[in-house]
């Protein structure tokens, strides 16, 4: 399915000096048209990839500070970070809520904690930032592959592989945010990857601590505006290929976090308190790859836990709760001549959740399958078809099925357009749809209460783009609409507005309808200078009150100047954040927009040694000059350093 045509770039396209991208080198023809994988889930360029999608590679993350997944894709097309809750962040793709982003890591999922525990971001820190080879940002609904949790978008984490020659390096950071507000953080990883027995067997081994101080809160100063968190991960990865067209994975990741925060307990005899919460996760996988005559194959079993115990120096701590996936999931491809190629394949999964509040017995537990298909067809050498269809039998609904249609057709050898239509769903969680679920929210004022009759919250999406590539001049446009249905919310049902009395049920109501507008690009200044530029328009309505859907920006984007000669790499970055709307009280506020500018540079100092330094948030933008309602507190002027030893 190759196509004798120059590399193109399917996630450029710029936009006017108001947008922003990652930094990153123009030059390398791997950057400008790397091999992808979400998408299809089989080896494709990405300007022959049939979804909107890009690629943040090693080099961009080794020049910016990155303590976790959010840190990674801030400034990529179509995707801002969203408050969760206890200045913890989320991960939206074009306006989707983050529960609504599926994480993968290597292809498989990544427990979604946040379904099972509320204000969760546990999900972003699984892989340490020094084993990432990259990471493929999907926007759009990929349940024809992925299934539930799939509904906005796809982020894969790909992980560093060994070689037969044995190299590694040593990273350490810090940083030091400006004022005494706290916020002052230290990353130290490792990574050693090489043959035990060369061409047969494989070992990577991972690991890094990092820690960041809590951030005082600046309207009191007893109360934290973002926690303290103190994390250590490590991971190791042995590969067998008993011959060249097999390879057998065995990993194991473990890691360990802990969060502090002081927060205030509202009520008639309001307190502050300290809360801590440990994190455990966990992840065993067994993987087997093959290349036959007739096709490829994967069979991949896993299993993943996630524990958070929490406590608190004062009042009632939460209830401890684990979350455990097992899952099996196989495919294989088959050619079907030099044009066609079909891919099926199905997944087993068990989801359990061990917590009191779920249910009297402590633990609730859901098996799933599913089935799908893809057919691949290649038309012509311009013209190339995807059909894809997958069914997910949840055993409380039963078949739900996710069919997607894409083309992507090459009209010229510099211009590409693509288009499709797809459609995602996403399962209650175990808690929603458990009648015996019931917790205590609003610090105190409501009680929530699960919801056996829901139904999965379903998302339509069509998306249209243009992109044009000419050496290392890009551009590209994409106009996309999501129709969401069957929306989960809470609503009141009984003493609504009396507190402590309040009574909440998880219902199906909401509609509401996401379209919008990416454009992107890049531009070559110089031999050694280029400039590259993300925008995006978002028009997020809730159906029913054709009013705009809360903490979604209406504009935004991100820029980067980028500059490399010899041995030294800088770049100049800013990141563009939109007027939003908020709840406050029975209205809604439109807060101000606001731009982040930051400043980085990398020096290879000799082929082992490399240096890091820079400045995030230049200008020392703190969002509580005007207004405390914005949904993640940005962390002020934040100046850090580091240092690279390669072997």
């Amino acid at each position: 399915m190759s196509r004798s045509v120059p590399a193109r770039r399917l996630s450029g396209a710029i936009f006017l000096a108001l947008a922003p991208a990652v930094a990153a080198a123009a030059d390398a023809p791997s950057q400008l048209d790397p091999i992808v994988v979400t998408a299809t889930a089989t080896d494709r360029l990405a300007s022959d990839a049939p979804a909107s999608i890009s690629v943040i590679t090693r080099e961009q993350i080794q020049l910016r500070p990155v303590l976790d997944l959010a840190d990674a894709l801030r400034g990529s097309p179509g995707v801002t970070v969203a408050g969760v809750g206890f200045g913890r962040r989320g991960i939206r793709i074009r306006g989707m809520d983050p529960g609504y982003t599926l994480v993968l890591l290597d292809g498989q999922r990544v427990s979604a904690s946040a379904d099972a525990i509320a204000h969760s971001d546990f999900d972003l820190g699984w892989l340490p930032a020094a084993a990432i080879e990259r990471i493929e940002v999907v926007r759009g609904p990929m349940s024809s592959l992925y299934g539930s949790e799939a509904l906005g978008g796809v982020v894969n984490v790909i992980s560093r592989r060994a070689t037969d020659d044995w190299q590694g390096n040593l990273v350490y950071n810090a940083g030091v945010v400006g004022g005494d507000r706290g916020g002052n953080t230290t990353q130290a990883g490792f990574y050693a990857g090489g043959a035990l027995l060369p061409g047969t067997l494989g070992l990577s081994v991972f690991a890094e601590h990092r820690q960041k101080d809590a951030t005082r809160d600046p309207t009191d100063d007893r109360l934290d505006e973002q926690e303290g968190r103190r994390a250590n991960t490590g991971r190791a990865v042995l590969t067998w290929t008993p011959d060249a067209h097999q390879r057998i994975d065995l990993s194991h990741l473990q890691g360990s976090e802990e969060r502090r925060r002081h927060a205030l307990q509202a009520g008639t005899a309001p307190y502050v308190y300290e809360t801590i919460d440990d994190i455990r996760r966990r992840q065993t996988t067994l993987s087997h790859q093959g290349e036959w005559d007739w096709g490829q194959t994967r069979v991949s079993a896993y299993r993943a836990t996630l524990d958070r115990d929490n406590r608190r120096d004062r009042g009632e701590a939460s209830r401890p709760q684990q979350l455990t996936d097992q899952i099996v999931d196989a495919r294989a491809t088959v050619a079907l001549g030099a044009r066609h190629r079909v891919s099926v394949g199905g997944e087993w999964r068990r989801q359990e959740l061990d917590d009191a509040a779920g249910a009297r017995s402590g633990h609730l537990q859901s098996d799933q399958s599913a089935l799908f298909v893809q057919d691949e067809i290649q038309v012509s050498d311009a013209l190339s078809l995807v059909f894809g269809s997958r069914g997910d039998r949840h055993p409380e609904f039963g078949w739900h099925h996710s069919p997607r249609a894409y083309a992507v057709w090459h009209a010229t050898e510099a211009l590409t357009i693509k288009g499709g239509i797809g459609s995602g769903f996403k399962a209650p969680s175990l808690k929603q749809l458990s009648p015996e679920y019931s917790a205590v929210g609003g610090g105190g004022r409501f009680t929530i209460v699960g919801n056996p009759q829901l139904k999965p919250e379903q998302n339509t999406s069509a998306e249209l783009s243009v992109a044009w590539q000419q050496q290392r001049w890009s551009l590209q446009a994409t106009a996309f609409q999501n129709e969401l249905k069957d929306l989960i919310q809470t609503t009141c049902v009984r003493a609504c507005g009396v507190r402590g009395r309040e009574l909440r049920n998880y219902t199906n109501v909401a509609r509401a309808r996401i379209r919008g507008l990416e454009l992107a690009g890049t531009a070559p200044i110089s031999e050694h200078l280029s400039f590259e530029a993300n925008w995006s328009w978002l028009d997020p309505r809730d159906r029913q009150t054709d009013q705009w859907l809360p903490e979604r920006p209406r504009r935004s984007g991100a820029t980067a100047l980028n500059w490399q000669r010899g041995p030294l790499q800088a770049a100049v970055r800013g990141e563009y954040i939109g007027p939003q709307q908020q709840v406050a009280g029975s209205s809604q506020v439109t807060l101000p927009d606001y731009w982040l500018w930051s400043l980085d540079a990398r020096w290879r100092v000799t082929a082992a040694v490399s240096v890091v330094a820079g400045i995030d948030n230049l200008a020392d933008k703190r969002l509580d000059e005007t207004g405390a309602l914005y949904p993640y507190p940005e962390t002020g002027r934040y100046v850090h350093a580091g240092i690279e030893l390669a072997f």
